[in-house]
């Protein structure tokens, strides 16, 4: 009879702490919203303390809430960075498949990023949330691909830009992703070992992409920037004169018009210190020192060349 009443009452013990769970939870909640955030970690950790052994459905779906929600109190309410990146990881490995753990994925590829510069860290949490198809997946994806620009692996950024484009055909992220695509273009060129093939390939492809981002999304917040872009490549051609008219054209919307105004003056001072200023003087052409005085009129003989011992001669 002892040992049966022992038994009822170790079935009563466990049956009221699985019910506790929630309630600690609740207190959580409670503890967040007037604003004791060491005391909701108390609660979280005692219902999971709970559900350790709890492997039923609903416990795992109770232990991934709490264990977000604790995540969450170290990074929202206290800001403890190092702390919530553990739980965060916690989360992952106890609870992979839960909507939670999805969240947790993306909060975490953002502190991994700016907290930690582990950028790889960042790029491994953004694709294992996109491999469960998540809503927001052309967003994701395109962080994957400002990741690898960041990293400087332009080869890979062009990659993850074109599969978002392919992938995500309607989302709101094409502009971007397309932009982000010529850029890293660009940057290849600039890369690039000076004379080689590659530099006119990348510059070339740059400026299709740039092209194709003005011509299929005229009204992006982009476009302008494109047009500005490409009057860049125009100029690291040597096509200065091209690359004016290029900036003129971004001069109508860009939202930097003194950035524009600049890069047109850079140009026209480099076609100025290429091209004489009148025929057969080269001095003038290339002389540096505005201060110096005016020298006494030519005749016409000098004009193009010839001595004053000429001109006096008459010859």
């Amino acid at each position: 009879m002892r040992r049966v009443m022992l038994s009822l009452a170790l079935v009563l013990a466990s049956g009221c702490s699985r019910d506790n769970a929630p309630d600690h939870m609740q207190r959580a909640r409670d503890a967040i919203f007037e604003k004791r955030p060491e005391e909701a970690l108390v609660e979280y950790r005692k219902a999971l303390d709970v559900l350790r052994m709890d492997e039923t459905a609903q416990a795992q779906v109770l232990k991934a809430r709490a264990l977000k929600g604790a995540a969450d109190v170290y990074w929202l309410e206290l800001r403890k960075v190092k702390e919530a990146v553990s739980v965060y990881k916690e989360l992952i490995n106890q609870c992979p498949e839960s909507p939670e753990a999805l969240e947790g994925r993306v909060v975490l590829a953002e502190l991994l990023r700016v907290y930690f510069r582990d950028l790889r860290g960042a790029i491994d949490q953004l694709t294992a949330a996109l491999s469960r198809n998540p809503p927001q997946g052309a967003e994701l994806h395109y962080q994957v691909a400002k990741l690898y620009f960041e990293l400087q692996d332009y080869q890979q950024c062009v990659l993850e830009s074109r599969k978002l484009v392919e992938r995500f055909a309607t989302s709101a992220f094409v502009d971007d992703a397309v932009y982000l695509q010529a850029q890293a273009l660009h940057m290849q060129a600039l890369k690039a070992e000076p004379g080689s093939p590659d530099v006119p390939r990348f510059r070339q492809e740059a400026s299709r992409t740039y092209a194709d981002l003005i011509t299929r999304f005229p009204d992006s917040e982009l476009a302008p920037h494109a047009v500005f872009e490409t009057g860049k490549l125009k100029a690291e051609s040597g096509d200065n004169e091209k690359a004016i008219e290029t900036w003129v054209q971004a001069l109508k919307n860009h939202p930097e018009p003194a950035t524009v105004q600049d890069a047109i003056a850079r140009a026209r001072r480099r076609i100025a210190a290429t091209t004489p200023e009148e025929v057969g003087s080269r001095t003038t052409a290339f002389d540096r020192n505005q201060a110096r005085p005016a020298p006494p009129p030519r005749t016409s003989l000098e004009a193009v060349g010839g001595s004053a011992g000429e001109a006096d001669h008459g010859d």
